[in-house]
């Protein structure tokens, strides 16, 4: 099985979320969620209207780890959010599967609508962690805060934080590649 990756082209996240918005809104919003909360998308697909609605923080307790978490809406985010959920009630789920009234949809069928849009753009090596590093990735790119990344993700050790968002690749990659015996 391989690793998944984050998509490092911002203009390629952009133009999945383009895409998903124009093809289905609620597999718009599960992208926006993935790419803006960094949540992992098992705690994303039990949200409900009411866990977000009128609230600039979500707090939830996440299911890996048993850890309660708060994190802010941002505008971006929050937008996406209110148009998808204004004529919804409040105890439904934000991304109910069409199998059932109160069913979410499935990690698999979250996996199948990621790998979809970013096959389209050429994209291929995803998951649905891809969202999660994603977010990662940029924000690292943004802030060079490995040890604010650590803490948002619950890892131990800044190490295995620029592991995960695949920065430590990079730096590797670019070591070797630009490495000459003569001095």
């Amino acid at each position: 099985m391989n690793a998944v990756e984050p998509i490092r082209d911002r203009e390629k996240v952009q133009d999945i979320a383009d895409y998903l918005k124009s093809k289905n809104e609620r597999d718009y919003v599960l992208w926006m969620f993935g790419i803006y909360t960094a949540l992992r998308v098992s705690d994303i697909l039990k949200m409900r209207v009411r866990d977000v609605k009128n609230k600039d923080y979500i707090i939830m307790r996440e299911q890996k780890t048993n850890n309660e978490r708060k994190f802010v809406i941002n505008k971006k985010l929050r937008k996406a959010i209110d148009h998808y959920i204004k004529d919804k009630p409040d105890y439904e789920l934000l991304f109910k599967s069409r199998q059932g009234q109160e069913k979410a949809i499935s990690r698999q069928q979250a996996y199948n609508i990621i790998k979809e849009a970013a096959a389209h753009f050429g994209i291929y090596n995803v998951g649905t962690h891809t969202m999660r590093k994603t977010f990662g990735y940029h924000m690292y790119m943004k802030t060079k805060d490995g040890m604010l990344l650590m803490k948002i993700f619950g890892h131990s050790d800044v190490h295995i934080t620029l592991r995960y968002i695949g920065v430590e690749q990079d730096t590797i990659n670019k070591a070797m590649a630009t490495f000459n015996l003569a001095y």
